[in-house]
């Protein structure tokens, strides 16, 4: 994998290529035709023939990307379950044995994770101390490897601490495969999904659910296609002139990335929720606004929810938990800046990667000795701060390599100049001379209407409710034209695809 993420599919990645949420096929195909055919099961045959056909329908939506690596995902599913049962059976002879199987299982995931996403990261390493020219590996990184793998670790560390156990095959491989959250997350709790499924009111066809999944898909399809996609040739722009940007040039290429991965992630998360409660499932909150936040602790409180609880409860806490010595604070920011430092490579197998986890690891540490230390800050200093360190974050975690993120981080300090004057005097001086006003001249090598575009993106991060505030508010659940405004954000959505864009555009988490 490209330390980059390309906006469009990247060549390594065999074709058709995946069936991504925005797409026609999965639009106006794939989802209404499996939701329809779920019911109808259901109905007429029974809950198992129901389960069965999403299971089926799951990996035809996995295998839309490649056929040959359907035994990948399908071989991780039964070694996980046959070891889950293993450490089930073995827990309640209150053995080692438990114990073992859980480290075998845990070794197996993450030893299957490290070939396919880290391998060449390695070699390449090896290779740079050494001075050796051993040949990379060049294996396409599965989709959705990182997700399914951490998901069912956790489901093992669930099985061997006595909160759950799936006997039934067909309700595991629901578990793993159900493609809403397949792909790019959210991570999720096998407690938390599989007695969805296990409720028989879930079977039956919920118009309310219905109409409220297809208007949060609506929401999510809108901020993928007219304000990710949008933003996204922007911020490749700048990255691609790293070298040239000047202050303000620099600063537009940073927050139009930042833009593009919120209203992606952002997009995705409503679409994977939306798709979820079309089948009256409900996915656990993985987006909040975060933005938003005061502080860093905040921030991680607000984005990717379930990965930070995937951190916290399966990293951070046995890190302190099983330490020696009595927990302190001293311990718990240790565990803390480890815990982020292993986020950060979960995202790719690139150094960058890693120093983004180490700036979240110390920022984190910084941001609770201050709160330690009883210090007073005003939520309004608390959220400068914190929104221009996640900023400068994210230029690390976009960057291709060092150097780009260097210049354009040095640029945004200044240190390349301030060549704004000239870029801004056919403004100001259309302030004087209206008649010569053109409001949508360019300014530095950006067209007016990107700048647009990012205002416009900005406004609605700080000032507009977000999916689930909108989702909450009694007048979406009970307005009677709930059904007109579902219609209109997903026609507009499939407009803007049609006629507005030059292709489909993959999300960006796709490549994690």
């Amino acid at each position: 994998m490209p330390p980059a993420l390309p906006d469009h599919l990247p060549d390594f990645l065999p074709s058709p290529g995946a069936m991504l949420f925005n797409s026609f096929e999965y639009l106006l195909l794939f989802l209404p035709l499996t939701v329809s055919i779920y019911f109808v099961l259901n109905r007429r045959i029974g809950v198992l023939a129901g389960k069965l056909w999403l299971v089926t329908a799951s990996l035809f939506f996995y295998g839309w990307w490649s056929l040959s690596y359907l035994w990948l995902i399908c071989g991780s599913m039964l070694f996980n379950y046959l070891l889950g049962g293993g450490i089930a059976h073995w827990r309640e002879q209150r053995g080692n044995r438990a114990r073992l199987l859980l480290t075998i299982a845990i070794v197996g995931n993450l030893a299957l994770l490290g070939y396919y996403k880290y391998a060449d990261f390695f070699i390449s390493n090896i290779n740079l101390l050494r001075d050796t020219p051993s040949p990379l590996l060049n294996i396409a990184l599965p989709l959705g490897i990182s997700f399914f793998t951490i998901q069912q670790i956790a489901y093992l560390v669930d099985v061997y601490e006595g909160v759950v156990v799936e006997k039934s095959i067909i309700d595991y491989g629901l578990f793993v495969t159900f493609f809403p959250h397949l792909l790019a997350g959210p991570i999720l709790h096998h407690k938390e999904m599989m007695p969805q499924f296990a409720d028989k009111n879930s079977s039956i066809i919920d118009w309310e659910n219905i109409y409220i999944g297809l208007f949060i898909i609506g929401i999510g399809l809108l901020k993928k296609v007219l304000l990710a996609s949008s933003l996204s040739s922007a911020s490749d722009a700048g990255f691609n002139s790293a070298s040239s940007l000047a202050f303000h040039d620099a600063w537009i290429t940073s927050l139009s990335y930042s833009m593009q991965i919120y209203f992606d992630f952002s997009g995705y998360t409503d679409m994977a929720i939306g798709a979820a409660l079309l089948f009256n499932i409900h996915l656990p909150e993985n987006f909040n606004s975060p933005f938003k936040a005061i502080n860093l602790q905040d921030y991680w409180k607000r984005w990717h929810i379930t990965l930070t609880r995937f951190i916290t409860s399966y990293i951070y806490t046995p890190l302190v938990r099983y330490t020696a010595g009595s927990i302190n604070f001293q311990k718990s920011m240790i565990a803390t800046f480890f815990a982020m430092c292993v986020a950060g490579l979960w995202h790719g197998a690139s150094w960058h990667y890693v120093l983004f986890g180490v700036m979240h690891g110390a920022g984190l540490v910084v941001s609770h000795t201050w709160h330690r230390l009883k210090f007073n800050t005003p939520n309004w200093l608390g959220w400068t701060v914190t929104f221009l360190f996640v900023n400068m974050a994210l230029v690390i975690f976009r960057a291709d390599n060092m150097v780009t993120a260097s210049n354009v981080l040095k640029s945004m300090l200044g240190l390349n100049g301030f060549d704004i004057k000239n870029d801004l005097a056919m403004w100001i001086s259309g302030l004087a001379d209206p008649g010569t006003w053109d409001p949508f001249s360019d300014i530095g090598f950006y067209p007016a209407r990107k700048i647009l575009i990012l205002l416009s993106a900005i406004l609605i991060v700080f000032f507009a409710p977000n999916t689930l505030e909108i989702c909450r508010s009694k007048y979406i659940s009970s307005s009677k034209y709930a059904y007109l405004l579902t219609g209109s954000a997903i026609g507009i959505g499939l407009f803007y695809m049609l006629f507005m864009t030059s292709g489909i555009h993959t999300f960006i988490y796709f490549y994690f």
